[in-house]
């Protein structure tokens, strides 16, 4: 077991009704002034958008909006907020979305407080100094960014998908309402619990020794997710499903599974970011399409670690004595699962025709004009990551 820290300073509210006390949330956080930051249209018609700003009135707190944030959330709306908030005097940022909206607030409260173009801490050119704080109505099960210190945001000179980790921007308080993610369409949903899964097992599949307990309740995760995204296939509106969806959301990506690891791997969300900046493709499905590929390149480096996930997780009646076979049963039943609730499992199941070339760009972008290794259960260099594109084609 490695040496580690766990730190977890969000405030959860989790329930049916939640939403009607994000107003007392943010008046407890010391808030004044509140940039309401959503992404589409359907915050507004569904009447989340008017039920969230009448809570904020009711205890006498001032607002201005900004909404149309998209999915892979641009730098240009990131700009657009923080010239509003340093307009407008904003104290306080609340994410009314999903991961989007979340690491777009996320990035607007690191612009507003830094001297720097906030692009520079996406570069690593500057460290973050702080953050505006935040706080979340959360409306998609997928990211996990509500309680994550992450934040991914697209560039589109270029079309960059670059992260931001920093304890800075732990969101204060979680609003958690299963009900609000009823009206999400099953490709999201679906999308979603792709997400939850790969931020699990990106830790899962990590170098070097591993923790007991946290393999168990990683494992349990995962078979929770598998078993509840099934059945919101037949039920969209089955509230126990959604409640266990949006709860391990959370728990996949806060750091609980991470514990007494090496850290995780990573590289899939490295492939993926530049399918999601070139293609701008939903990440989840990203994440499905290309994990299949990058498993059955690097498996080899611990078949054993892919057996106890195959056994363990998605009851492959394999023999743990047999690893190399196990292992292999193990990541076609996983793409089987990724099959079964609609996900795919190639870019072309994705979407995408990828040419020579921009398999030969995806790489070159990866890697950071190769100049950089991804992943930790295999180090993967530029060479390693076109195959793979390759392979997932």
């Amino acid at each position: 077991m490695e040496n580690f820290q766990y730190f977890t300073p969000t405030k959860v509210v989790f329930g049916k009704g939640t939403e009607e006390e994000t107003g007392r949330l943010v008046k407890a956080q010391g808030g004044k002034k509140v940039l309401v930051h959503y992404g589409s249209n359907s915050a507004v018609k569904s009447g989340l958008l008017d039920k969230i700003c009448n809570a904020l009135s009711k205890e006498g707190l001032e607002y201005v909006s900004l909404g149309g944030v998209v999915p892979n959330p641009r730098l240009s709306k990131v700009y657009e907020g923080i010239e509003l908030c340093k307009k407008e005097g904003v104290d306080f940022i609340l994410a009314v979305g999903g991961g989007s909206v979340i690491d777009s607030a996320k990035a607007i409260g690191y612009g507003v407080v830094s001297d720097c173009d906030v692009w520079d801490l996406f570069e690593r050119k500057q460290a973050p100094a702080g953050c505006v704080p935040i706080g979340v109505v959360l409306t998609i099960a997928a990211a996990g960014s509500e309680m994550s210190n992450s934040c991914v945001i697209t560039k589109e000179e270029g079309w960059l998908k670059r992260g931001c980790n920093t304890d800075y921007g732990r969101c204060k308080f979680a609003v958690m309402n299963p009900e609000l993610t009823y009206t999400l369409p099953e490709y999201q949903t679906q999308s979603g619990c792709a997400d939850i899964l790969m931020h699990t097992m990106e830790r899962y599949f990590s170098s070097g020794t591993s923790m007991e307990l946290t393999d168990s309740v990683s494992e349990a995760l995962m078979r929770t997710v598998i078993h509840n995204a099934r059945l919101l296939m037949e039920d969209p509106k089955n509230y126990e499903a959604r409640a266990e969806i949006m709860w391990a959301g959370s728990l996949s990506h806060n750091g609980l599974t991470g514990c007494g690891t090496t850290g995780g791997d990573w590289a899939s969300h490295q492939l993926e970011h530049e399918l999601g900046g070139m293609f701008d493709v939903t990440h989840g499905a990203g994440l499905a399409a290309v994990w299949g590929s990058w498993a059955r390149y690097v498996y080899k480096a611990c078949p054993s670690r892919f057996a106890k996930f195959a056994v363990n997780v998605l009851g492959v009646s394999g023999h743990l004595e047999d690893p190399d076979g196990t292992a292999l049963e193990g990541i076609k039943a996983m793409e089987q699962f990724y099959r079964s609730i609609n996900m795919p499992t190639s870019l072309r199941e994705l979407g995408l025709e990828v040419t020579d070339e921009q398999i030969h760009e995806l790489a070159y972008k990866c890697s950071f004009k190769n100049s950089r290794t991804i992943g930790s259960f295999m180090v993967l260099d530029m060479e390693d990551i076109e195959k793979i594109y390759t392979m997932a084609r």
